[in-house]
Parts: C-alpha cells; structure tokens; sequence
C-alpha cells in the first residue's frame, strides 16, 4: 500500500476535487481557452490522485497541484501552438444596461490585456494576485529564482497598467455612441 501524508486517500481525493475552482481560474488565465483550461485541471487533478503518494507536505498540496499543472501546460505547449480567444462576458450586477455595457467593456479590455502578456508574467501574475501565493511557493512552482519571479511580476504589473492606460479604441465606432442620461 502507498503511503500518503493524508489520514486516508479519500481525504487527498476530497481536498483535491476542492481545489478543482482555483486550478481551473489559474488554468484559464494561462490558456485562455476554457476548454483547454478544463482539460488541464481535470489532467491535473487525476495526476494528482495517482501520484499522491510523492507529495510530502500535505500543507503544500495547491502549490504542488500547480507545478504539475505547469508541467501539463509545458507538454501542452510543445505539442501545439495555442489560440488565445477570451469572450466571456459577466454579467452587470444591478441589471442596468449601461452597467453591463461598460463593466463587460472593461472585464474586457482587462483579458486582452492580461493575454497580451508573455506567458511567463501571465503565470506569475494569475498566481500571486489571483491566487495569493506567495513569491517563494510561486518560485518553486515555476521552478525559477524569488527574483525572478519579483521581476516577472514587477514587469506584468507595468505591462498591464501601460495597455489599461491607453483609451480603449473600437474601430469604426464612435467613443460616444452611449449617452447617459439622467
């Protein structure tokens, strides 16, 4: 029998299948593709399930999840060229029209930017501000340096706010279709 830092191997399948939302919200920010982001978390968390028995710490389970979930992205990635597409839209809060219109405008002017950046600082950013990992446990998951991991960060942080800075330009459309009137 294989031995695990759990009390049994149906405690590690539970906190596994808890962790199934916040693997496929990080998932999703690196691909960028829904599907994609669901096969990905379903791939990580079978691997997961088999190979319990390599996790030492149970304390460290999500960062260990999302160093396999690298590696599948890693695998992913040498054997096609991804397609980036996010258009998702949520849905305004109070139902007004003119809320739904500008919060979907900026949710989207938002993705864009966010897959506009280098995977690298894409990884990065999904873990530490979506995430709330710490700079070291995001190190040993992207098995890189703190440093690099600060300057990754440091650059996404720029990179994002330089393209949410510049006025949001649709072609062919006026900036002033939409009158509020009050």
């Amino acid at each position: 029998m294989i031995k695990t830092n759990f009390r049994s191997t149906q405690e590690m399948k539970r906190r596994i299948a808890e962790s199934r939302d916040r693997l496929f919200r990080v998932a999703l920010v690196w691909c960028g593709d829904r599907m994609l982001a669901d096969d990905l978390t379903q791939e990580t968390m079978m691997l997961g399930i088999v190979n319990g028995h390599q996790l030492r710490d149970k304390n460290r389970l999500m960062p260990w999840l999302y160093s396999i979930m690298r590696n599948n992205w890693f695998r992913h990635m040498r054997r096609i060229k991804p397609q980036i597409e996010l258009d998702e839209k949520l849905p305004c809060e109070n139902g007004d029209p003119f809320c739904a219109c500008q919060g979907t405008e900026m949710i989207d002017r938002v993705r864009r930017a966010v897959a506009a950046l280098p995977e690298e600082q894409r990884q990065v950013i999904s873990l530490v501000d979506l995430e709330e990992l710490s700079y070291c446990e995001v190190a040993q998951i992207l098995d890189v340096p703190i440093g690099t991991v600060m300057s990754r960060l440091n650059r996404a942080r720029k990179n994002l706010l330089a393209k949410l800075d510049k006025p949001a330009a649709t072609p062919g459309v006026s900036r002033n279709v939409v009158q509020l009137v009050e």
